[in-house]
């Protein structure tokens, strides 16, 4: 899913190239992409956009009359802007937005249709789509204390609740924890202050230093890439590649749909945190270090093959 990074280069992007634009037509590829009927998306049509705009996860477009498309891109969703009348195509297609200079297509990858377009008018309307959580751009650390300590849960789980902090989700919060050098599993309940500087440190310049790379890479373009695992990240994504800081294979714990990435040596202590599945079917042979690990690992590898020693 799009986090903080992606979605301000995506906002920017669409400042570049549709902020005080007319859209001429809006069109639906896929009708499941629209959850609203009022007002209808054709009373959008020959109006300016006014404005780019972010709401957590969310990204809003402002048009003149205040009417607004709230787009929700969810895990595959994505933008792409092509010159010309351009639609996408069917298999991936939900909608397509054209302009004077070009189109601006909302597509999703896969079979699961999850991104959403909403129809809405009146800015007090848009209120039912804010999760409350805190945004992180222009708070302090006042701010971030509160929100953190609100529900005591696990730091893996709060830093991506979208009703404590917003824009941040799987693959930041493993790059924050990694920086911060706190375990995802540790209570938020059970931070000293000075954990708590150190994450709240951790976020802002993790955030913002791949927002900068982001707009880097996009330069005066429209975004391409977004992805959720990048060759530069520390953790995320890099099951059994060496931490950068102390070399140690990283190791992660999956669960649902998705998976939680972090050293065991610069953030738990070397202890390793319980797989849920794995640590249901090896039970007490679970291994509680990075040493017992290996040791698993040497002794599995080294184990003579029996299959032709029967006799």
């Amino acid at each position: 899913m799009p986090e903080l990074p992606d979605l301000i280069v995506y906002k920017e992007s669409l400042d570049r190239y549709v902020t005080g634009r007319q859209m001429h037509e809006a069109l639906i590829i896929n009708p499941f992409v629209l959850r609203s009927v009022e007002p209808p998306l054709q009373s959008f049509e020959g109006k300016k956009v006014t404005a780019a705009e972010l709401l957590g996860k969310r990204i809003i477009l402002c048009f003149e009359d205040s009417l607004f498309l709230v787009l929700h891109l969810m895990i595959a969703g994505r933008l792409a802007w092509k010159s010309g009348r351009s639609l996408p195509s069917r298999k991936t297609g939900l909608a397509a937005f054209v302009f004077d200079t070009g189109t601006l297509l909302f597509t999703e990858a896969g079979t699961k249709r999850r991104a959403s377009l909403h129809a809405v008018e009146g800015r007090n309307n848009l209120k039912s789509f804010d999760r409350g959580g805190l945004e992180i751009q222009g708070s302090d650390i006042t701010g971030f204390e509160a929100a953190l300590k609100r529900e005591n849960h696990t730091l893996k789980r709060t830093l991506t609740d979208p009703r404590l902090f917003s824009g941040i989700g799987n693959s930041y919060s493993d790059e924050i924890l990694h920086r911060a050098k706190l375990s995802p599993f540790k209570q938020t309940g059970k931070l000293s202050d000075h954990e708590i500087e150190t994450l709240y440190t951790a976020v802002v310049e993790v955030l913002d230093e791949w927002t900068e790379r982001l707009r880097a890479e996009t330069g005066a373009g429209f975004q391409k890439k977004v992805t959720a695992f990048r060759d530069e990240m520390a953790v995320h994504g890099k099951y059994e590649r060496p931490c950068p800081v102390c070399s140690t294979p990283i190791q992660r714990i999956r669960y649902a749909e998705t998976e939680c990435n972090y050293c065991p040596v610069c953030q738990t202590g070397g202890k390793l945190l319980a797989d849920r599945a794995l640590s249901r079917l090896l039970k007490n042979d679970w291994p509680a270090t990075v040493e017992e690990l290996e040791q698993i690992r040497r002794a599995v590898v080294n184990k003579p093959d029996n299959r032709y020693n029967s006799g």
